[in-house]
């Protein structure tokens, strides 16, 4: 495990006690009630898990009620849960028990932006060469090595913003309880709602100038009620005032997924992988992977831990991090969308981890 700091923290083995019959091939995202109950919103047959804190299964709901593209879950402060669902473009607030409250967005109604609905993380099946490839290298034998990476449809080029939703990725409350939702996969927006659901603004657009996002994938807002933003594929972290005025950027990060805040204000910050081959907007052309990691900061943005490794599936490494949660002693629940992001694409195998809990060591 690669420490950077005097934090650190080590993973709690054999901590889920998931059902036999129960399976999650992919998480999209965990969170974390003022019980220290902990949710997993899943892409499969049970959608949303519930564990106690010391990882005992509660129980599960929601089947039939998500599609296959869950992406990410908030608790609120009233306790009471967020889920987003970037298949049916919605955001949904439940009971802890899974009764519905409230529906941001229209059930599988995307809104106009241009975007086809496809994307360069989806790839249906293998082909021959080639579909837009990427990079080249030569084996010691002279045998040429090409990487062929793309569909030609991406989420980073959108035509237009739009409003409420195209494939919406996360939630976060503000402490007044306006709502701010990230709208990344096919939009290049935060909207920001009341308590009760009506929009009151929304801004963004495509690019990787100040208050321009490619992917605004992850979101969080400070008790001062700053508004960060894990804009992934520009490599960095934006920060807003409540109003949407940008503030700043934190771009000591990399593909940054989701972002939350501890009591005491540091960030936690899931990471995904940049694989050889890639290209990333801010990197350029990836020539060695940099491997998917969680950074824990202070509230200025100075890395108090950081860890990960280059051995995607050993214990404590990541091979696709994708959310993250804190409880009130300050563990850390990792959830990894290990098929989507590595297994379908033969970085690691099938049988790699998806979840993953850490304690600090004492």
């Amino acid at each position: 495990m690669v420490q950077a700091s005097a934090l650190s923290y080590e993973v709690v083995e054999g901590w889920e006690q998931l059902p036999a019959g129960y399976q999650h091939r992919d998480v999209a995202g965990v969170a974390v009630d003022a019980e220290d109950r902990v949710f997993l919103i899943c892409r499969g047959d049970h959608p949303i898990i519930v564990y106690d804190h010391g990882g005992k299964f509660l129980g599960s709901w929601g089947e039939g009620e998500f599609t296959y593209r869950t992406h990410g879950i908030t608790v609120g402060p009233d306790n009471m849960l967020y889920c987003t669902d970037d298949g049916n473009h919605t955001v949904r607030k439940f009971t802890p028990d899974g009764k519905l409250l409230m529906t941001l967005g229209t059930m599988n109604s995307p809104s106009d932006t241009g975007y086809d609905g496809k994307d360069s993380i989806n790839i249906p099946r293998p082909g021959g060469p080639f579909n837009r490839p990427t990079n080249l290298a030569v084996g010691l034998t002279g045998d040429l090595y090409v990487s062929d990476g793309y569909d030609g449809k991406d989420s980073i080029h959108i035509p237009r913003p739009g409003g409420p939703f195209n494939r919406p990725t996360n939630l976060a409350v503000g402490p007044n309880g306006d709502l701010y939702v990230s709208d990344g996969y096919g939009n290049c927006r935060v909207h920001r709602f009341s308590p009760s659901g009506e929009l009151k603004q929304s801004w963004g657009v495509s690019g990787t100038g100040p208050g321009q996002f490619h992917l605004p994938h992850g979101i969080a807002v400070a008790t001062d009620g700053r508004v960060f933003v894990c804009d992934r594929e520009n490599d960095r972290i934006q920060i807003f005032s409540p109003d949407g005025e940008y503030l700043g950027e934190w771009t000591d990060t990399q593909r940054p997924t989701h972002l939350v805040f501890d009591a005491q204000g540091r960030a936690y910050v899931s990471e995904l992988w940049w694989h050889q081959g890639q290209t990333s907007q801010r990197h350029g052309p990836i020539q060695d992977a940099r491997y998917g990691r969680v950074s824990v900061y202070d509230k200025d943005g100075r890395v108090l831990a950081r860890w990960g490794s280059t051995d995607a599936c050993a214990p404590g490494s990541f091979a696709a991090p994708h959310g993250l949660a804190v409880d009130s002693s300050r563990a850390i629940y990792v959830s990894e969308v290990t098929w989507t992001f590595a297994v379908s694409r033969g970085h690691v195998p099938e049988g790699c981890h998806t979840f993953q809990k850490f304690t600090l060591k004492s």
